[in-house]
């Protein structure tokens, strides 16, 4: 399996990496966050754009992601995540390539976050313009009504494969413990069938709290935790993260 490094972190190697969300309105909010997470055990941040109150303003969003890198010393995977799939705000589709071109040709972040059902013609733009500035792309689809049929699920991350994704990921809602089962079971199928690349797999809220810890068993390569504000429900808290990570460690 081809891994994928950014910085001095291997993804698809060793234990789950740790992902922690950056989700200020503001940009004081967001250095503020930064400053802390920068103190953090974890292995990458993301910044989660779609909470930026000013992200219309390239130029100022250009700016910020520079001392953000400044500040966390860590690789940053940017997103902004669409309303379709529970962002925080809208912005029409042509903004969203056009703020997503910027950052590409801004070369300061590690990777890209970008959604698997949007219009395939920019997608395929995008991911073709990020690879070739040494950004890696981590494209994703996420469920926060139910957890689709593990047929589907293995589905829909071929399809990322196929999409050239350096590193596939979904995201589902259990309604019952029967369905972080599907998921966990669907990521274990995919990693051993199908997948040449990292995956990253969740079922969210409580109940899916399990599917964020055991991912070396079942075979996602990467977890969010939790700094001060979740940016999805079930996040543990970083402080947390990494000892349960290594007390259910399998080498």
């Amino acid at each position: 399996m081809k891994t994928v490094k950014v910085g001095n972190i291997e993804i698809g190697a060793g234990l789950p990496k740790i992902i922690v969300p950056l989700v200020g309105e503001t940009r004081n909010k967001i250095i503020e966050e930064a400053q802390l997470v920068a103190q953090l055990d974890c292995d990458l941040v993301e910044w989660r754009l779609d909470f930026y109150q000013d992200v219309s303003n390239f130029p100022q969003t250009l700016s910020l992601v520079k001392e953000i890198k400044e500040i966390i010393a860590k690789p940053l995977l940017a997103t902004f995540r669409t309303q379709a799939e529970g962002g925080e705000m809208a912005l029409p589709t042509e903004d969203y390539f056009a703020l997503y071109q910027a950052l590409i040709s801004d070369a300061q972040i590690d990777l890209l976050d970008v959604e698997l059902f949007l219009p395939a013609e920019p997608v395929a733009e995008i991911v073709a313009a990020a690879q070739a500035n040494g950004i890696k792309i981590v494209m994703c689809n996420h469920d926060f009504h139910a957890t689709p049929a593990k047929d589907e699920i293995i589905s829909r991350l071929r399809k990322m494969q196929e999409k050239h994704a350096d590193i596939c990921k979904i995201a589902v809602m259990p309604q019952n413990a029967a369905d972080v089962l599907v998921l966990l079971s669907a990521t274990e199928e995919m990693k051993r069938n199908f997948s040449d690349r990292p995956l990253i797999t969740m079922s969210m809220g409580a109940l899916g709290m399990v599917s964020r810890v055991s991912g070396q068993v079942f075979g996602s390569d990467a977890t969010f935790g939790a700094a001060k504000t979740a940016s999805a429900p079930g996040q543990v808290p970083v402080a947390e993260l990494r000892s349960i990570l290594e007390t259910l460690r399998v080498e």
